[in-house]
């Protein structure tokens, strides 16, 4: 587990000093970072410190829709794909179940609205 802090504060280093030279500032409450591992006790949650910069330790996050933990487990993912999925069923359920549609109409709104969700 060292050995990982060492490396992510290695390259926490390495992003801080070119945004400097830049002209750039990194956002420290908005930066922070998360060890992936599939073993229970990752370590301890502990901030990492690079120039005068404290970047704290976070469990999980939601990375372009997709939701990722440091157990690297995809359970959360398929309840939440399963929760939103269940939602935009039941917003068009009553259309679904309408006689006015035709079959083909029906796998229309299922294809567009249901099946990108989940």
């Amino acid at each position: 587990m060292e050995g990982s802090v060492h490396s992510i504060k290695k390259d926490t280093e390495d992003l801080v000093a070119p945004s400097k030279e830049t002209g750039l500032e990194v956002n420290a409450d908005k930066t922070m970072y998360m060890v992936m591992s599939r073993d229970q006790n990752a370590g301890p949650s502990r901030s990492v410190k690079t120039d005068n910069i404290s970047f704290g330790r976070v469990k999980g996050c939601t990375y372009v829709g997709a939701i990722l933990t440091d157990q690297n487990s995809i359970q959360k993912e398929i309840k939440s794909r399963l929760k939103s999925g269940n939602v935009s069923f039941h917003s068009v359920q009553n259309r679904l179940s309408s006689r006015l549609l035709s079959k083909n109409i029906k796998i229309k709104i299922y294809r567009t609205i249901i099946l990108p969700v989940v």
